[in-house]
């Protein structure tokens, strides 16, 4: 409806403009001069030939007296046609005066035309200005309203895809469902609900496919550890030295089982090393843009930002913010204090919500894989925020630490200067 109307007042403008070339274009006949006043002119300039300089004009009109000879008589004002060359070129109207029966003089009446014809350009210049100014202000602001309604939520949807592919699914994408692409926008964000739930499901899978080898590992463990003990005490009764040697061979199958059953264990923890992360120098100054995207429901305040040039990957720095204020929402749901200060060798970003922390047996375990504080059993997630975020940021030279501030959660990303590297 709003896209009709708009068009309908171009359309309406336009027609305007062109209605006024038009008009102006057309040809139009001279407009004639009144002929009682002409004759009302004649009229009292003849009575008054003998004394014309006490004539005065009784009409509007504008005109000239000159002689036989040229000599000007009598005029209305300064500025007029005074001789009959002059009166000719600017199309006046020449008309004789009489008295006795003879032609004594000259009447140049002033022909206003052109000034009529400036008068009436002047007018439809400024209309069609007047016309070019007000479709200029409406395209300028359908434009404003075309990048909010479309090309706005097409670079929430550009970030939002960009967080998905880095594997971030916790923060749910804006929207305006009374927006153009509100359904669209929406299918989206149910398509990040569901890869959010597949991811958890894999992360439950992973969790049990854990607990499975820890059990098939402690009960592989206790019969190797069995027959072990039986040869080895075997071995110490032998007293033929080729048994000996068996049952020596039998211990050392029995370790080498123990070992490879230990690394099938430590492997399981070892899948996220295929994570790309790729360093680049960038202005510090982008990471304002960073963290109030992180922040989606505005609980911080973000402080300047030091200038310094900072090396990082923006997509997995991105990725660290985005899991850090997804957890603070998640798990204490306070606002989030955040300071930013520079230290010799890294730029120190510090974000703490009011959610009281966590008990401090469990600091040291957060940033490990699956694992979460004894105060999330009843909401959702899978363990593997900090994590990650751990993980970029090593892999980024940088630090990521976890403690109690004085109310709640504390994280300190520390990001390598780009000197520094």
């Amino acid at each position: 409806m709003k896209n009709r109307v708009i068009f309908g007042v171009l359309f309406l403008i336009f027609l305007i403009e062109f209605v006024v070339l038009i008009l102006f274009t057309i040809p139009k006949d001279e407009a004639l001069q009144d002929t009682v006043a002409v004759n009302e002119v004649v009229k009292t300039v003849r009575n008054d030939w003998n004394f014309l300089d006490k004539h005065s004009s009784q009409t509007s009109l504008e005109y000239v007296v000159i002689d036989l000879d040229g000599a000007v008589l009598y005029r209305t004002r300064s500025g007029l046609s005074e001789s009959m060359n002059a009166a000719i070129s600017h199309k006046d109207t020449i008309l004789d005066i009489e008295a006795g029966g003879e032609v004594v003089g000259k009447l140049l009446l002033y022909n206003n035309n052109a000034q009529d014809v400036q008068a009436q350009r002047r007018a439809a210049i400024s209309v069609i200005l007047a016309a070019m100014l007000l479709q200029c202000c409406i395209c300028i602001g359908y434009f404003f309203y075309l990048r909010r309604v479309i090309l706005r939520p097409f670079d929430k949807m550009k970030d939002f895809a960009r967080r998905v592919a880095g594997g971030n699914l916790d923060i749910p994408l804006e929207m305006d469902k009374k927006n153009l692409f509100g359904a669209f926008t929406e299918s989206f964000d149910l398509m990040r609900s569901e890869l959010k739930k597949a991811r958890i499901a894999e992360a439950r899978a992973n969790e049990e496919k854990k607990e499975l080898v820890a059990k098939l590992s402690h009960d592989i463990k206790t019969p190797v550890a069995s027959i072990k003990a039986a040869a080895e005490v075997g071995a110490a009764l032998s007293a033929d030295e080729r048994n000996t040697e068996n049952y020596e061979q039998i211990i050392g199958k029995a370790d080498q089982i123990n070992t490879l059953v230990t690394n099938l264990f430590s492997a399981a923890l070892e899948e996220l090393q295929e994570l790309s992360v790729t360093p680049a120098e960038f202005q510090s100054a982008e990471l304002k843009a960073m963290l109030e995207a992180a922040d989606y429901l505005h609980r911080a305040k973000i402080p300047p930002v030091p200038a310094c040039m900072l090396s990082a990957d923006r997509l997995r720095l991105q990725q660290v913010f985005d899991n850090i204020f997804a957890n603070s929402y998640k798990y204490a749901d306070t606002e989030v204090q955040v300071d930013i200060s520079a230290e010799e060798c890294c730029l120190v970003i510090l974000v703490e919500d009011y959610g009281g922390g966590v008990d401090e047996a469990e600091l040291l375990f957060l940033k490990e894989k699956f694992r979460r504080g004894s105060n999330t059993k009843n909401i959702e997630g899978a363990g593997l925020g900090l994590y990650i975020a751990d993980y970029c940021m090593r892999k980024m030279k940088g630090r990521i630490d976890v403690a109690n501030g004085l109310a709640g959660l504390r994280v300190i990303v520390r990001i390598a200067y780009s000197s520094s590297i």
